[in-house]
Formats: structure tokens, sequence, C-alpha cells
């Protein structure tokens, strides 16, 4: 059974993460246990300043349910490296350094592949796993979910990114201290790792999570790829709260994957075999070309459908987004679908930002009205 939020049809939020505010900036744990760092009273302030500006800016905006914007995400390449470098720099076992990135060594090689998005995978950066993974410093993210909590009386979504599957794209395999000669062996490892996390979310109040992998396009790219569903489910094993499973689809310096840009619709039937409530999914980058795959998806579930383009500085008109939402209502009821953006809005100006929602919020309330909802 699908867990309730709000009573709104149509309810708007945001993937997670939001741009930091300048003068915050300079702030970067780089790597240190977040309640070390927070024993200097000027970081623990700063980073309680910050996340109540931005959680305040969603309010303003309109949000039905907000996030904590991921204050603790570094300012790391790739725009939103510390999607990954989070975890990277905290887990056992994981270099610390930023290595070429293998990904973009297999652009290279091939000959034929793009160099750009070879550039920016490299600007992102690589790492190597040389021991066993372990814990390491633990990722604080119920901490972080317990100090945000007392600054809004709106419902709150906590964003995860990245996990076990994600975790491996990036981690050269072919190092020569390697510990890990696979993904799978790698991501299973990570498991259990993950699943506490979520499990302590949890129990420090979190009721609607959100994991972000994309380690789903590994479904659309490689034939042997099943375990993937299989580390999903253990990921969220005997998790008790309403999960929804964010697959994005670009969002590195304004780039797409291309690679996979046209996977949804090949893969999004295979998805229903992970136990999410809900699956987050970008559209608007890609004009809302292939919505019509939302008519797969089991309806037992609900979408969270990204109708803001991230990507671009440019705000889109109310009138475009509601036409959006509307191709969205073509293919799946309104009582299932969340309003969300295609990814995380971090490498956005934060004006950018706030307005982009502002406008959804607009919209949304607009398309309630017709529907007499």
């Amino acid at each position: 059974m699908m867990r309730k939020v709000v009573d709104t049809v149509l309810p708007t939020t945001m993937i997670g993460s939001y741009p930091k505010p300048r003068w915050y900036s300079r702030y970067n744990l780089a790597g240190a246990d977040l309640l070390e760092w927070w024993k200097l009273e000027e970081n623990w302030h700063a980073w309680w300043d910050a996340t109540t500006a931005c959680m305040k800016d969603q309010e303003l905006a309109g949000l039905d349910i907000v996030t904590d914007g991921q204050m603790h995400f570094d300012d790391y390449g790739g725009a939103i490296g510390s999607f990954v470098w989070y975890w990277y720099e905290r887990l056992g076992g994981f270099t610390k350094a930023k290595l070429p990135n293998p990904l973009a060594r297999q652009i290279e090689a091939s000959g034929d592949g793009d160099l750009s998005q070879a550039a920016w995978m490299h600007n992102w950066g690589g790492t190597a796993v040389t021991e066993t993974v372990s814990r390491g410093i633990p990722g604080r993210l119920g901490e972080m979910h317990s100090a945000a909590r007392l600054l809004t009386d709106r419902p709150m979504k906590v964003s995860v990114g990245a996990g076990p599957p994600n975790l491996t794209y990036h981690v050269d395999f072919a190092h020569p201290h390697s510990a890990y000669s696979d993904a799978r062996r790698l991501a299973e490892d990570l498991v259990p790792i993950f699943n506490e996390d979520l499990k302590d979310l949890v129990a420090h109040g979190a009721t609607f999570i959100q994991i972000e992998d994309l380690g789903a396009w590994k479904l659309a790219l490689d034939d042997d790829s099943d375990w993937v569903i299989d580390v999903m489910n253990a990921w969220i094993d005997g998790v008790d709260a309403k999960i929804a499973w964010h697959c994005c689809l670009g969002a590195g310096y304004g780039n797409t994957f291309r690679a996979v840009e046209d996977a949804l619709p090949r893969v999004l039937e295979r998805w229903m075999d992970v136990d999410v409530e809900q699956f987050a999914l970008d559209f608007a980058l890609r004009d809302m070309a292939d919505v019509k795959a939302l008519e797969v998806v089991a309806p037992d579930r609900e979408v969270q459908v990204g109708v803001i383009d991230i990507r671009s500085l440019y705000v889109e008109s109310d009138q475009e987004i509601v036409d959006r939402i509307h191709k969205v209502l073509e293919h799946i009821e309104p009582e299932r679908v969340y309003l969300s953006t295609d990814c995380g809005l971090k490498a956005l100006p934060r004006f950018c930002a706030y307005e982009k929602l502002r406008a959804l919020s607009r919209a949304a309330q607009r398309v309630r009205a017709e529907l007499g909802a």
C-alpha cells in the first residue's frame, strides 16, 4: 500500500540538493566526520543557517514536501561530485585521492566516444578500492535529519545519494592494488552498510526516504545485470518508511548521460521488481518525449515526475510546466503523481533554482484547479 505524505493531489517537491548560499561555499567537510566538524561552533552555525535558508526558500516557493538541501555536499567536480565523494571519503577501503575516471578512460579508448562527456567525468574524478569495504566514518544522515526536522512544519523527504550500485561506476577495478575485480561483489559488500544507514534514518524519525542511484541504468546497458535488482532490494530491506528511487539521467554541468538517455522505456518495466513505493524520473530534459513509458508503472506504485529541467538557467513559464503536467496525466492518474525537478538544483544559481520552484508550485495549483482537486 502506498503511504500518504500529504492530502494534496499532485504534491510538489524537489529531488534533493539545493544551491549553497554564496557565503557558505567556503564551508566544505572535506571528508571529516560531521559531528567532529560541528564541534567548531562556526561550522555548526554555518550548516544550520544554510540549511535553514534553503528550507525557507522551498517553503516560500510553495513546495508541499521539502528536503534539507544536502548542505553536507561539498563543491567538488562534476557540479554534483559530492553525490558520490561524500561516501568515497568516509567508507573504509576507498582511496580518498581524486584519480582518473575509469568511465572517461573507456570513452577515450573507444576511439569514437564523446570526448566532451569524458572531460566532465574526469572533472568528477575516480577512485579505487584497495581493501575490503567497511563502515569507516559514519554518514550521519540521521543526525542531520533530526536537526533539519526542527526547521519546518512541512512534510520532509530525506534524499540519500548515491548507493551501492552507483558507487561502483567511478571505481578503477584495474588499479594495481584493487581489492575487487567486479562491480557486483563491491556493491554487495556495501549493502549492509547502506541498509544500516536507512534504518538509522528511520530511528531518527524519517518517514519518507528517497534513495538516489544510477545503478538502474546497468539494466539497460548490460545483459548480465539482474544483480542490480537484488542489491537494490537488499539495500531497502526492512526499512520502515515510504521509499522513492530516483534514477537520474544527467545533471553534471548541464550534461545528460547520453549513453542511456533513451533507455527509460526499455527498462522501466524491469524496475517494478524493486520494492519501492515510488519512482522519481526525469522527463523535462527530454521535452517529455518518452512520458508514455509511465503506462507500465504498476498500479500499486507512484511516480515523482520531473517537470523542471535543471540543466538550464532558463526559468520555465507556468504554462510550459502546466503543459508538461498534462502530458503526464495522459498516461497515469493524478492520484499517483508527485511533481518534482528532474534532478537536484545544486549546480544552478540560487535565484534561478528558487524561481523554478515557484513556477512549479504555481503550475501545480493551476492543474489542481482544472481537476477540481
